[in-house]
């Protein structure tokens, strides 16, 4: 039976689709998406291609015709909105009969945590005693790099105090999405967190990225008052910048800090680490 992909182009969709085509032949991967004018390049791989958005009931019920699993990529919303549009879509999976439902969730969620939402639709696959993987995703590196921002290039990176977190590239967790995929129910439930296997904290990443660049970049520690009306002075939306907050409170609580074997046990190989990370973009001064 067909896998399915939602938001297959965007940024972890699109290199899950790029991995299960090297372990599925394309004729049995479906990407659905909110446009399909953006996926062209899929269609000449031979995947097929379904509007599939999250609002539309009758386009996801099309989407989702003839699924052995559903992978439903969480959507960039916040509150009631997101928790409604994933809902939307792991209803019509199971309407459409998929065997599984797979969700794009995120270590360290509970309640009160910047991700309780993915705690509230981990109940909702839970409720009706079907099979579901809830993937718990660790912390992507790349938020790290736009947490930063242009801090390594002016030699200061300016944020709340935080605690370790096991940053993770979302090319590992995305291959892992299509390893799981691929070998249908080698995980069931609520996964342990997918991480790589070391934690940091932005000191540590200050450091990091000077003996990288050859460049003193200090850590500034800012009030979390201070640090939130800077962001909200710099454009950002009270709401995210509000979430962005709780993010380091979690942080601080350890909430992140955990490293997990499983995410280099399902890979076969060593998962990328935030010293990796910065070791392939940040290049020695002069150079």
């Amino acid at each position: 039976m067909m896998i399915v992909i939602t938001g297959a182009t965007g940024g972890l969709g699109s290199q899950v689709v790029d991995r299960l085509l090297e372990r599925v032949p394309s004729d049995r991967v479906v990407a659905s998406v909110r446009d399909p004018a953006k996926a062209t390049a899929l269609a000449d791989r031979g995947v097929s291609i379904r509007a599939g958005d999250f609002d539309k009931a009758e386009e996801l019920q099309t989407a989702f015709d003839g699924a052995g699993q559903v992978l439903v990529i969480s959507p960039n919303a916040l509150g009631e909105t997101g928790r409604r549009l994933s809902r939307n879509a792991i209803k019509t999976a199971r309407a459409a009969g998929a065997r599984r439902v797979l969700y794009t969730s995120h270590m360290g969620t509970h309640d009160g945590s910047p991700f309780s939402d993915h705690a509230a639709i981990e109940d909702f696959l839970a409720e009706d005693g079907r099979p579901f993987t809830s993937l718990r995703h660790g912390f992507y590196a790349e938020s790290a790099l736009h947490l930063i921002g242009r801090g390594f290039e002016i030699g200061e990176i300016r944020a709340p105090a935080d605690g370790p977190v096991s940053w993770t590239a979302r090319a590992d967790l995305a291959e892992a999405d299509a390893i799981i995929l691929a070998d249908e129910g080698c995980l069931d439930g609520i996964t342990p967190a997918l991480t790589a296997p070391e934690a940091f904290t932005m000191e540590d990443l200050a450091a990091i990225a000077s003996g990288l660049t050859g460049r003193t970049i200090k850590r500034v520690v800012l009030s979390d008052a201070e640090w939130l009306d800077a962001k909200i002075a710099e454009g950002a939306p009270r709401p995210m910048a509000e979430l962005l907050l709780m993010m380091y409170r979690s942080a601080r609580q350890g909430d992140f800090a955990s490293v997990d074997p499983t995410l280099e046990k399902l890979l076969g190989h060593r998962p990328r680490t935030m010293r990796d990370v910065l070791a392939g973009i940040l290049k020695p001064a002069g150079d």
